[in-house]
């Protein structure tokens, strides 16, 4: 399965001033499979261990942290060949099982820099947050990886010739049918599929609509393990209630997130960690409020008044209890999810492509879904889930604030128009990958 990842991995791989790269992302979202495939297609060999699975092998790290010693003992112990720099990859996966083998990092790259190593975890981004963890700050790269977008999805499907019509062309021209159509068709089954790569290899191999909402049956229920196995005991109730609240929260009109709405009487202090633990264990987005936006977005986000949407689209279809059928016939029977829906698709693809994400609100009326940043521009985009592009509060927006360009993604095809000084573009839901390609050609 092709990953745009694998392009990130070998420009890392190239890099004369590279460190070792750590690698994380929720839990199934293919990290193991494309660094095992890595290491078969662009090394002589590779060496890959799980500190998981081979929890004994953290003894290595306990008796000093050369890294010279750790390469030899490991060698000894798994019973394989000599390491060669330049030519080995080394993963140690679920690194977060050994805190250790993550501070041997500093010195790998001190005293071993031409060795390409890489550690990667599926919960490393809660441990890294733990205090007993010595983190090499400035020892290492990071890289996050995510289940697969909707690009990817349409690549696996063997359907990617559609998005490779559309490269050569104007980027103002209207897609054609015999394109827009098929894509429409992709984008309904990425709905309901979402990018989890084992239920994507599912649904490619059998398309079969049981196996698939079998699978993201499992998936959850393995997340909601995860809480009890790796979580800190007081905050599992905690988690649980926030994971199960997301879709009945997205439901309600403004989607904002609220406490309260979790359990009866609950407070912020109270369930903000858990909160927090499910962002750092990439399990959900937490996109934050601008009122007033300015350069940097970053600068201007309310920390309490945020929406919290799934890392995946089909996870959170499937948790929130919508029927794939209804959205197949377009949503006719099933009306009230539908934008929430759309929105974590975008936010999806945006964070995919490493934009950030937010959105805006002025007082009770005024919203647009999703602001973005890119190259010191300020990106607002109105997302609908049809072809309805009306959107008064996007309009009030750019007449106000006056960014470059903006974007209204719906079902509607590709138009440019004006507001005030905005470029504003018409931008189908299909293309929503290709918003930096738009930004840097448009602007």
């Amino acid at each position: 399965m092709k990953r745009m990842i694998s392009k990130k991995l070998g420009e890392w791989k190239d890099n004369k001033d590279r460190k070792p790269l750590l690698l994380t992302g929720v839990r199934q979202c293919g990290k193991t499979y494309i660094l095992e495939q890595f290491g078969k297609e662009s090394f002589k060999s590779y060496l890959y261990i799980n500190f998981e699975k081979q929890a004994n092998l953290a003894d290595v790290f306990e008796y000093d942290l050369d890294p010279h010693r750790i390469i030899r003992e490991l060698t000894i112990l798994l019973h394989k060949p000599q390491i060669v720099e330049g030519e080995t990859l080394v993963i140690f996966d679920e690194i977060q099982a050994c805190p250790k083998a993550i501070t041997s990092l500093k010195y790998f790259c001190e005293d071993m820099p031409d060795l390409h190593l890489i550690g990667a975890g599926s919960l490393l981004g809660v441990a890294l947050k733990q205090k007993e963890i010595s983190f090499p700050v400035g020892k290492v790269k990071q890289l996050k990886m995510y289940p697969l977008n909707f690009e990817e999805f349409v690549e696996a499907k063997g359907e990617g010739n559609y998005f490779e019509f559309l490269k050569g062309r104007d980027k103002k021209e209207a897609v054609p049918s015999l394109v827009k159509e098929p894509l429409e068709k992709l984008l309904k089954e990425y709905y309901i599929v979402g990018g989890m790569p084992e239920v994507v290899q599912s649904w490619v191999e059998n398309h079969d609509i049981d196996k698939v909402e079998d699978l993201q049956k499992q998936i959850l229920d393995n997340y909601r393990n995860d809480f009890s196995k790796h979580a800190p005991l007081d905050m599992v109730t905690k988690l649980t209630a926030i994971w199960d609240s997301i879709p009945v929260q997205l439901g309600k009109e403004n989607n904002k997130f609220v406490f309260s709405h979790v359990r009866q009487g609950a407070r912020a202090r109270e369930y903000e960690d858990a909160l927090q633990w499910l962002v750092d264990a990439g399990l959900v987005y937490r996109p934050e409020m601008i009122e007033k936006p300015s350069v940097p977005l970053s600068f201007c986000a309310d920390a309490t008044y945020f929406k919290v949407y799934f890392a995946d689209v089909g996870l959170m279809r499937q948790k929130a209890g919508v029927y794939y059928r209804d959205l197949l016939d377009g949503f006719n029977a099933y009306t009230p999810f539908k934008g929430s829906l759309a929105e974590n698709y975008v936010f999806e693809e945006l964070v995919s492509k490493d934009l950030p994400i937010w959105f805006y609100r002025s007082g009770n009326s005024s919203e647009v879904d999703v602001l973005s940043e890119y190259q010191g521009k300020i990106v607002p985009i109105e997302v609908k889930s049809a072809d309805n592009t009306m959107a008064k509060s996007y309009k009030n927006f750019c007449e106000n604030y006056k960014p470059e360009i903006g974007f209204k993604m719906s079902l509607k095809n590709i138009g440019i128009s004006k507001i005030s000084e905005t470029l504003s573009v018409s931008l189908p839901l299909y293309l929503a990958h290709m918003i930096k390609d738009y930004i840097e050609e448009l602007s």
